[in-house]
């Protein structure tokens, strides 16, 4: 096991209550930043070193640093809660921790001890709790991510040097509404594609979402809220929206609810709420699993009445309802165009045990202070 201790260096520059009240108050998403950031560097001599706590601040990196060119660079997203008692606590990080080394194994960058990752995670939400807003809905989101930072042009070899590197943001819900969502408009993509088999669409890196905003430029020009991506093959698979992952709700007369996302077939990203909601969801009555349903099924079952409502979820958006779906071929609606039932239940029971109201069968919740 390796033992990495950190340096806690706190700011005597924090942001004056005043300031980060009216910040807490209406946070937006990913638009202020905490005092703080924890960094570590890892070099092929000393392999993970200088781990701390430090004043957030900026980077000075060469224009000859590698991540620069060559985009060897991964992420996570994460939040820390402000539940009812008071706790400030993190929703299954040990599973962020996997991801993220899943991450680096794919881009061929070092590994973080899991318990290292959480460490980091745990030490800034620590220092920087004041940052954590109490209003419903909101919480501290948290971005971890690795750079590589070698010097040079070279491309025979990945980078020697890597900075790995956590940030916090307070948010409020990333598509408004706080926790009464409003039901989303959503643009199958037939042009662009996400990821291919045998890429990155598993993993979590920039590129795949660079790579994404033509697409979701193109949703948008659509008046759609997201733009849905289609399998690389034959464009005809549904396989996530955006940078979330999509459920499908199927509710027969008189008959227990059902709700199917999309396999993991290496070109999606394994969601840490996609995963919750497979597990919780039986505990609720309502049956859960894994297939594969085609844009024109899509359509069919939803005009027979049988496919009744859909959502995307993730870390930032938690869940978002989908009420709308449009393509060059036409659209459609799904049930009424609102929130459905089985989808506000779900949302329900997943932030009840984030925020401390609803019991935690599972012990995903990891206090922090």
């Amino acid at each position: 096991m390796v033992t990495i201790d950190f340096d806690i260096f706190p700011t005597r520059e924090t942001a004056p209550a005043d300031q980060r009240d009216a910040i807490l108050a209406d946070p937006g998403f990913g638009a202020h930043f905490t005092d703080h950031m924890v960094t570590m560097r890892w070099s092929e001599e000393a392999g993970w070193h200088d781990a701390r706590l430090e004043a957030y601040g900026s980077f000075t990196l060469d224009p000859a640093t590698s991540v620069f060119h060559y985009g060897q660079e991964l992420f996570e997203g994460m939040k820390a809660y402000r539940q009812d008692s008071g706790a400030t606590v993190l929703f299954r990080p040990e599973v962020n921790a996997a991801r993220f080394n899943s991450s680096a194994r794919r881009m061929a960058m070092p590994e973080i001890p899991e318990d290292v990752f959480v460490r980091a995670i745990e030490l800034l939400v620590s220092e920087d709790r004041d940052w954590v807003p109490t209003t419903p809905g909101t919480s501290l989101y948290l971005r971890p991510f690795m750079i590589a930072t070698q010097r040079g042009l070279g491309f025979s070899k990945p980078s020697t040097d890597y900075l790995f590197c956590v940030i916090a943001s307070p948010a409020a819900a990333y598509f408004g509404g706080g926790e009464k969502p409003r039901a989303l408009t959503v643009w199958l993509s037939e042009h662009y594609s996400r990821a291919a088999p045998g890429g990155t669409g598993f993993v979590k890196v920039g590129g795949n979402y660079g790579g994404a905003l033509a697409a979701s430029r193109e949703a948008l020009e659509k008046g759609c809220d997201q733009v849905v991506w289609l399998d690389a093959v034959e464009h005809t698979w549904v396989e996530e929206m955006g940078g979330m992952n999509l459920f499908f709700v199927h509710t027969p007369p008189g008959g227990c609810p059902r709700i199917m996302t999309p396999e993991l077939t290496g070109t999606l990203l394994p969601g840490v709420t996609r995963d919750s909601l497979l597990k919780l969801a039986p505990t609720l009555g309502i049956e859960a699993g894994e297939g594969r349903i085609s844009t024109a099924e899509w359509r069919e079952q939803c005009a027979a009445g049988e496919l009744t409502e859909a959502f995307a979820c993730g870390t930032a958006a938690v869940m978002a309802p989908v009420g709308r779906v449009r393509g060059v071929s036409g659209g459609w609606t799904m049930g009424d165009g609102e929130p459905g039932p089985v989808t506000m239940r779900l949302r329900e029971e997943l932030l009840g045990i984030q925020y401390g109201r609803l019991p935690d069968p599972f012990g995903w919740i990891r206090k922090v202070c």
